[in-house]
């Protein structure tokens, strides 16, 4: 590898010229910020993350609002975003900070990572941002820049492409100032890389004419760019079919059950299940002891978990007098859309349904 200046100057002098400083989670920065914005960009674009980010820290502005709210309130401002185990443990390691180290996020590496759902690379992004610190980031945007510029061979998700990645990404990452007069760069670096790969070293069709690295890119050089880096080998996800059922009482409002705490969707509040083909007048009368009526088939659609595909096949129906009978589980209750009396975390395509269900 080379000398690290060479490489992180002209990632400076870009991003100084270039580089995003209007992302809502560049404003006021903070751990806490930081931290949010870190989580909810694993998996998840900035456009799509904006939106959520600005409702998510007005409703819980602070760590201590978040360690304070219940797991409901939390994950009904995740809704639509997925996977919610990045919520659940922001709130489970907020309500620990909050215990364990008086309400702030600890200052070292080792302490960060021991919370729930904070890798290196997150608590690299914490530390460099908002606390001055030297430390080095790997997110998703920084392996693509590194995997070219070195043609990293492998997935860079794990093994030795992902120990070599993360040997590089320690290397170039800017020294601390040695008089201890100016700040770290450190922080500006982090965004640095950030920016250039969401924004030039993209995926497909990346912009190296105009990318400060170009001149010693190995992939720019050899014409293999769109080689690197390295897709996961691929696996034939398996299917399985589900009947979700949208059950209507007299008021048009729609049964909700509370999904068990392992499993898909742990947690959240989801449409009752039935096996593809079963009665749902028979489901019906075993639950409520009386059927339902108005019974409807309506178009099935597919979600992709990352290990799996759902084929989902709604049902609509309507039962009259059920409310009394569901209300007593605290495992259920019947949602309206328009007026809802409870916040609850929803799986993407159950609001999907919900939201067509109610238009």
């Amino acid at each position: 590898m080379q000398s690290p200046a060479l490489f992180y100057q002209p990632v400076l002098q870009w991003h100084h010229e270039h580089g995003r400083t209007s992302l809502p989670w560049q404003q006021d920065i903070s751990p806490y910020r930081v931290w949010l914005s870190e989580i909810m960009l694993q998996q998840t674009r900035v456009e799509t993350a904006i939106p959520y980010f600005l409702n998510f820290i007005q409703q819980f502005p602070t760590l201590q609002a978040l360690a304070g709210a219940s797991e409901d309130q939390v994950l009904h401002h995740w809704t639509g975003l997925g996977y919610y185990n990045r919520a659940r443990n922001m709130r489970r390691a907020a309500q620990h900070v909050v215990e364990q180290h008086e309400g702030a996020l600890p200052e070292t590496l080792d302490e960060l990572v021991a919370l729930p759902g904070i890798g290196r690379s997150t608590a690299g992004a914490i530390l460099s941002i908002s606390m001055n610190q030297r430390a080095a980031i790997l997110d998703g945007n920084v392996k693509r820049v590194l995997a070219r510029y070195h043609r990293v061979e492998g997935w860079p998700g794990g093994g030795k492409a992902l120990k070599a990645l993360w040997e590089m990404a320690e290397h170039y990452t800017p020294p601390e100032p040695t008089d201890g007069s100016e700040p770290s760069p450190s922080g500006r670096y982090s965004q640095a890389m950030m920016d250039l790969g969401a924004t030039l070293c993209t995926r497909h069709k990346p912009q190296c004419q105009i990318c400060p690295l170009a001149k010693q890119c190995e992939a720019l050089q050899f014409d293999e760019v769109a080689l690197y880096p390295q897709p996961k080998p691929r696996k034939v996800l398996p299917v399985k079919e589900i009947q979700f059922l949208l059950l209507s009482n007299a008021e048009g409002d729609i049964l909700l059950d509370k999904r068990p705490a392992v499993g898909i969707w742990p947690g959240l509040w989801s449409l009752p299940e039935l096996p593809v083909g079963s009665s749902v007048e028979q489901y019906c009368l075993e639950r409520f002891g009386k059927g339902a009526s108005a019974v409807q088939e309506g178009k099935p659609f597919t979600h992709t978990f990352s290990h799996f595909k759902l084929n989902i096949h709604p049902v609509a129906a309507l039962i009259e007098n059920a409310s009394a009978h569901v209300m007593e589980s605290e495992q259920s209750f019947w949602y309206n859309h328009h007026q809802p009396t409870k916040q609850a975390g929803l799986p993407a395509p159950v609001k999907k349904l919900l939201l067509k269900h109610f238009e």
